[in-house]
């Protein structure tokens, strides 16, 4: 086996990225996911730093930026996803992603007391990262085109929490107005437009509004691309060829539609799914969707799927006391759940959801 990565780091968790690692609380060594032994006791190759340049998926041979050309009886393309960037971002210093390892220690050592930093995006990434920094002491903006954050994922209910939370913390909320652009000074980033016109002052900038599938290198490849790597009910793009994890779309037979999930989850599970597929199992994969994010001191977590327009009733706890579970249901169904400090509670309501009746109370 061998396993190829554009970065030259061994293989590390993203979720630390925009907490742990990025509030200092853990070394960057604390985020991989294997020491170098127990990698090294897999007997695996692994070539870091060479990203893969080209495939040709009937020969099935990758062909690396360094002129390697790596052949195999099966193989897993999960090439992740590339943070989407606003113009003339690259050209100005202060301005930062956060989707690597790296990223994030560029990011860290640009912070220093007093510099005001304005996040822009206000899905889950980009709260995160205003919760981390605020925790900090940075004084943080957050802006996006979203009535609070995560609105659109979470419903009124619990994304108008989400943003009393924040608010309540510290964080500067400038939200319902697209950002536009950047200003700049001198060649570095020294604001952020918007479309209502004002200019929010920074020193600092952290784009985290969304991101696309690294497919680019796939073109003539064989393999179909269309927003991300399209796969059949097995993650099977061709013969031999697989995808996983936030690159993968491919045929959920419980919702009979194309899904590509973008999170943590999803990608361990995806692999699970590949695996077992190369090895002859020929099974579905039809994960219940799941997430979670930790913001201050909330820890959300999402089953299912959360339509902004559905019915949302609180099953347990009680809101006013920052604990409870969120039921969604639309035409009748129940179609997820979402858990505010109720984890447990959360899992359990899972099995209720009905409006992927091939999905209910099942595993991946």
């Amino acid at each position: 086996m061998t396993v190829l990565g554009a970065e030259a780091h061994l293989p590390y968790d993203r979720p630390p990225l925009s907490k742990q690692v990025l509030a200092g609380s853990w070394a960057p060594e604390q985020a991989q996911l294997r020491t170098p032994e127990a990698l090294s006791a897999l007997a695996a190759e692994f070539l870091l730093g060479d990203p893969a340049a080209g495939l040709d998926a009937a020969a099935r041979t990758v062909h690396t930026a360094a002129g390697r050309e790596l052949t195999a009886e099966a193989i897993v393309l999960a090439t992740g996803l590339r943070p989407r960037t606003l113009p003339g971002q690259d050209t100005l210093t202060g301005v930062h992603v956060v989707r690597t390892l790296d990223d994030t220690l560029a990011l860290r050592a640009d912070l220093a007391p007093g510099k005001r930093t304005v996040v822009v995006g206000d899905g889950v990434l980009g709260a995160e990262i205003a919760a981390t920094l605020c925790g900090m002491g940075v004084p943080v903006t957050l802006a996006g085109p979203q009535p609070a954050p995560l609105a659109c994922q979470f419903g009124p209910l619990a994304a108008e929490l989400l943003a009393k939370l924040h608010a309540g913390r510290g964080v500067q909320l400038r939200l319902g107005a697209a950002v536009t652009g950047l200003a700049d000074e001198a060649g570095r980033v020294a604001g952020v437009c918007l479309d209502s016109g004002e200019v929010l002052p920074a020193d600092v900038v952290v784009v985290a509004f969304g991101a696309a599938p690294v497919t680019e290198w796939l073109s003539g490849s064989g393999v179909l691309c269309d927003n991300g790597v399209v796969c059949d009910s097995r993650c099977r793009a061709a013969d031999g060829i697989y995808a996983a994890g936030d690159v993968a779309r491919w045929h959920h037979e419980g919702l009979d539609v194309l899904l590509r999930l973008e999170n943590r989850t999803n990608a361990t599970e995806q692999a699970v799914a590949v695996a077992g597929n190369i090895l002859g199992e020929d099974r579905p994969y039809t994960p219940v969707p799941y997430f979670w994010t930790n913001q201050f001191d909330a820890r959300i977590h999402v089953h299912g799927t959360l339509a902004a327009d559905a019915e949302v009733s609180v099953v347990d706890g009680d809101v006013s006391a920052g604990r409870f579970v969120a039921q969604y249901r639309r035409d009748g169904e129940v179609t997820g759940v979402l858990g505010w400090n109720m984890p447990k509670q959360a899992r359990h309501r899972r099995q209720e959801i009905t409006g992927m009746p091939a999905l209910a109370g099942g595993k991946p």
